[in-house]
């Protein structure tokens, strides 16, 4: 099965979000291979070495993935989703590190359905509970 390379991309984005804190904790780790497996990129060439950490991603190429994921002109919709894939990533160890939660307010912020700057730290906080609120009912 060939992935198409938005699949693939998400993938990565995920993997560069585990790493954004500089490791992967066990909880992501295995995130992220039950979504690479779900998503059939498990065993892509491009993914391989970077689910199975033979190799780090550094923030930067963590953020320039997000950058050609979303392009030139992100819709809203495309921010919200990506917002949430991540989300579940970073909540699977039920802990945000700063660095997560910067990776998520750029996201906001490059969301073109927010009107003004100053919510967007309380609405991507609001979004972050009302996602570790479902996951700590899912898994109690």
């Amino acid at each position: 099965m060939i992935a198409n390379s938005n699949v693939k991309n998400l993938v990565k984005i995920l993997i560069g979000a585990a790493w954004i804190d500089g490791k992967i904790q066990p909880e992501e780790r295995e995130y992220l291979h039950r979504v690479a497996k779900e998503k059939g990129v498990a065993d892509d060439p491009e993914i391989k070495p970077l689910l199975y950490e033979f190799r780090s991603v550094e923030p930067k190429e963590c953020y320039r993935w997000v950058e050609e994921y979303l392009g030139d002109r992100p819709t809203s919709q495309q921010c919200q989703d990506l917002i949430e894939a991540i989300s579940a990533l970073i909540y699977s160890d039920g802990e945000v590190a700063n660095e997560e939660a910067k990776l998520l307010t750029m996201l906001q912020q490059l969301d073109p359905g927010n009107e003004s700057p100053q919510p967007i730290q309380s609405r991507v906080l609001g979004e972050i509970q009302k996602l570790y609120r479902r996951w700590v009912d899912r898994y109690n």
